[in-house]
């Protein structure tokens, strides 16, 4: 088997990025900034870790009675006035919105912040189809606008400094370069109002789907999603078939845990729970609600008795912000939708394990992600099991699978290990190791007598 591209350009990439000091220094003080507002939003909790063992409890439950919890929700949410569309893959998904916004002659759609419209590559389809398509999202909105995919799960520009930004919104709109964050966002407000009024269609993702309830939950800062979903007539909501939580008082523990864990907010500012579209006599609201259950992959998670627990995630950020290999390459190397630790362990199952294994080498497996997780999904096991599952079934090239062969036999004997002087082991390992192990560090040198030759010399034992 033959590195797959996306591993030559994941190497490629990571090697520019990790050494890029601009790129490093920005990286370093957002994620600064996150950490000292995490510290301080999880002091609101008298017992963090029953929190997240709760959490924890209640998602992996729900994951185990998927099929029950997801014909719930369909059956509630349709009594509330909405419909459901189940969709196997992203072409599945991606069709069913075209034909909405055909058989309703849309032309112009509103978005807000969602991961899973960026899995089904959603605004490329509507690009296509000649389908004004606007992020609403102030971070999404100036990725959009940079012809960028998002840098992090829940900061989306967090590459980019208000310098950058500031040169961008010149470039594309003709604005001084001397603006302030306080003014990009107010021309951006401006700007983004009149497309909320003019829009036919709004899609937002789904935090959480409500089981008993049938309803949406949608959490955010900016108001932008309300507005998407509150003005244009048809509001499709669309969200991994894992989204789900059993029961409406539940969102009591899961909405203060995303925002400490994601932001270190107690509560981030706007909360909506959406039930359907707008009843007889009710002003405000949308004529027609649809949502997308999206599979993509989901099922070959759940197939997997370990792996399927990081359905679980909540989509905080905290493992990619806690993780040192993230912080190094940035979010753009892993080329995916999910970036991260979480993302190297989903990744495989949700697109192509074969293609995408490299992903779950790609950690020193200290363990932060898992101790910041705030569902306990214990993520840097998960990655040696995915390790596992990919060499069990093969993906791996001749000279790894030589390598660990030889390795094995080398160091498992101590006489051939002292079989070779240290000035001969030196040679071979500059010969074969020095380029795998890097340009940038230094190949560790062995001793001329090894340990145990320096012991029979000196103890005559």
């Amino acid at each position: 088997m033959k590195p797959s591209p996306e591993n030559k350009t994941f190497l490629k990439k990571a090697e520019q990025v990790a050494f890029d000091k601009v790129h490093r220094e920005k990286i370093k003080f957002n994620i600064s900034r996150y950490d000292q507002a995490v510290e301080k939003g999880k002091k609101i909790y008298k017992d963090l870790d029953l929190a997240r063992t709760r959490a924890g409890y209640l998602k992996y439950k729900v994951i185990n009675d998927l099929d029950k919890y997801l014909i719930e929700f369909e059956d509630n949410f349709k009594k509330n006035g909405g419909k459901v569309i189940w969709a196997k893959d992203s072409r599945e998904a991606v069709n069913a919105i075209l034909r909405i916004a055909k058989d309703n002659l849309v032309k112009k759609v509103v978005k807000s912040k969602s991961m899973t419209t960026e899995e089904v590559d959603l605004n490329e389809a509507f690009k296509k189809n000649k389908i004004e398509s606007l992020e609403t999202d102030l971070g999404e909105f100036i990725v959009q606008q940079a012809g960028q995919k998002p840098y992090h799960i829940v900061t989306p520009a967090m590459h980019m400094s208000k310098g950058d930004i500031a040169e961008l919104y010149h470039e594309k709109f003709q604005t001084p370069e001397t603006l302030t964050p306080e003014e990009l966002t107010a021309y951006t407000r401006d700007l983004l109002r009149k497309k909320f009024v003019e829009s036919e269609m709004g899609i937002t993702g789904a935090n959480f789907l409500i089981a008993d309830t049938g309803s949406v939950c949608v959490t955010e800062n900016e108001g932008n999603a309300m507005l998407s979903m509150s003005f244009p007539r048809i509001h499709i909501a669309i969200a991994g078939i894992e989204k789900l939580i059993p029961k409406i008082e539940d969102l009591d523990l899961f909405w203060p845990l995303l925002a400490t864990h994601g932001t270190g907010q107690n509560m981030t500012v706007y909360n909506s729970i959406i039930s359907g579209p707008k009843k007889p006599g009710e002003k405000d609201g949308p004529e027609a609600m649809y949502v997308i259950l999206l599979d993509n992959g989901r099922t070959n998670l759940l197939a997997k008795e370990r792996q399927r627990q990081a359905l679980s995630c909540i989509r905080c950020g905290a493992c990619l912000n806690a993780c040192p290999v993230y912080k190094n390459i940035g979010g753009h190397t892993y080329q995916t939708t999910y970036s991260g630790p979480i993302g190297s362990v989903i990744t495989p199952y949700l697109q192509d394990q074969e293609t995408w294994k490299h992903l779950s080498f790609a950690s020193s497996l200290c363990g932060r992600c898992t101790e910041v997780c705030p569902v306990k999904i214990p993520i840097h096991e998960l990655l040696l099991v995915n390790r596992k599952d990919s060499n069990e079934k093969g993906f791996y090239t001749y000279f790894e699978k030589k390598s660990i062969t030889v390795s094995t036999s080398a160091l498992s004997s101590r006489k051939r290990l002292d079989f070779f002087s240290g000035k001969i082991k030196n040679f071979g390992s500059k010969l074969v190791v020095e380029k795998i192990w890097g340009p940038r560090r230094e190949l560790p040198k062995f001793a001329e007598k090894s340990f145990s030759k320096r012991w029979k010399e000196e103890n005559g034992e």
